[in-house]
C-alpha cells in the first residue's frame, strides 16, 4: 500500500532560489539613484535662479525703465553672483531678448462648468494666477511697453490663459448657456484692464466685495443667453 501511495504521489522540488544579486549591481544601482538625484536639484536650483532673475529684471523695469537693466543691476536685486548670469546671457539686451517666463502654474478652466458662479471662479483664478507670478503691475507695464523682448514676455502668460478662456466661452455657448457671437478677444482684454485697473486704483479695503463678484455682475448680463 505505502508503495502504491509512494507511486501516486509528486515528486518533491526544491523551493526556488532567488537569483543572486551581484554586489556591482547593488552599486550601480545606487549609484544611479544618487546622480538622478543630483540632477533633478540642479534642475530645481536652476529654475529657482531663472526664477529670480526675471522678477529682478522686470522690478527694474517697472521702477527705472527698460533703458536701467544692466547685469550688474540684476545681480544686485536678484542676489544672484554676475558669473551666474554671465553664463547664461552675454549682456543686458540678450537678456531682454531671451528670458523665460518661468509660470508655475497657468490657470485651468476645464473643470469649471459655464455658468455664473464658473465665470466668477474663471475670473478668481486669472487674478490669482497673474498677480502670483509677475505681479499685476509688472504684467500692465509689459502689457503696455514698445519693446518687444518684454511683450514676448508677457505673451508667455497672456497668449495661454486667452486661449483656455475662449475654451471656457465656447463650451458655454456650445451648451446654449452663453450668447452666440460673442467677441472673445475683446470680452479677455476688457477682463484683464479692469482687473490691471482695480489693482493700480483701488485697495482691498476700499471694497468688501472682490473684483471678480463685481466683474461677474458687470458681464453675466451681457455673456448669458
Amino acid at each position: 500500500m505505502n508503495g502504491s501511495m509512494n507511486a501516486d504521489m509528486p515528486p518533491a522540488t526544491s523551493p526556488a532560489i532567488p537569483p543572486a544579486v551581484s554586489p556591482a549591481s547593488v552599486v550601480e544601482t545606487a549609484v544611479q539613484g544618487a546622480v538622478q538625484k543630483i540632477q533633478g536639484r540642479r534642475e530645481q536650483l536652476r529654475e529657482q535662479t531663472d526664477r529670480k532673475i526675471m522678477r529682478a529684471t522686470l522690478e527694474i523695469v517697472i521702477s527705472k525703465g527698460v533703458a536701467a537693466v544692466t547685469i550688474e543691476e540684476v545681480a544686485r536685486r536678484s542676489g544672484v553672483a554676475k558669473t551666474t548670469i554671465y553664463r547664461r546671457y552675454r549682456n543686458a539686451d540678450d537678456l531682454l531678448h531671451r528670458i523665460q517666463l518661468q509660470v508655475a502654474g497657468l490657470p485651468d478652466f476645464g473643470d469649471l462648468q459655464p455658468s455664473r458662479s464658473g465665470l466668477q471662479t474663471m475670473l478668481e483664478r486669472i487674478q490669482s494666477c497673474f498677480d502670483s507670478e509677475i505681479g499685476l503691475k509688472a504684467v500692465g507695464v509689459v502689457l503696455s511697453t514698445d519693446n518687444d523682448s518684454l511683450k514676448t514676455i508677457a505673451d508667455q502668460m497672456v497668449s495661454p490663459a486667452e486661449q483656455r478662456f475662449a475654451a471656457f466661452i465656447e463650451r458655454g455657448v456650445t451648451s446654449e448657456i452663453f450668447r452666440h457671437g460673442l467677441d472673445v478677444k475683446f470680452l479677455f482684454s476688457t477682463i484683464l484692464g479692469s482687473m490691471l485697473t482695480s489693482k493700480a486704483l483701488r485697495k482691498d479695503s476700499d471694497s468688501d466685495i472682490p473684483w471678480s463678484e463685481r466683474m461677474t455682475a458687470l458681464i453675466w448680463p451681457f455673456m448669458a443667453a
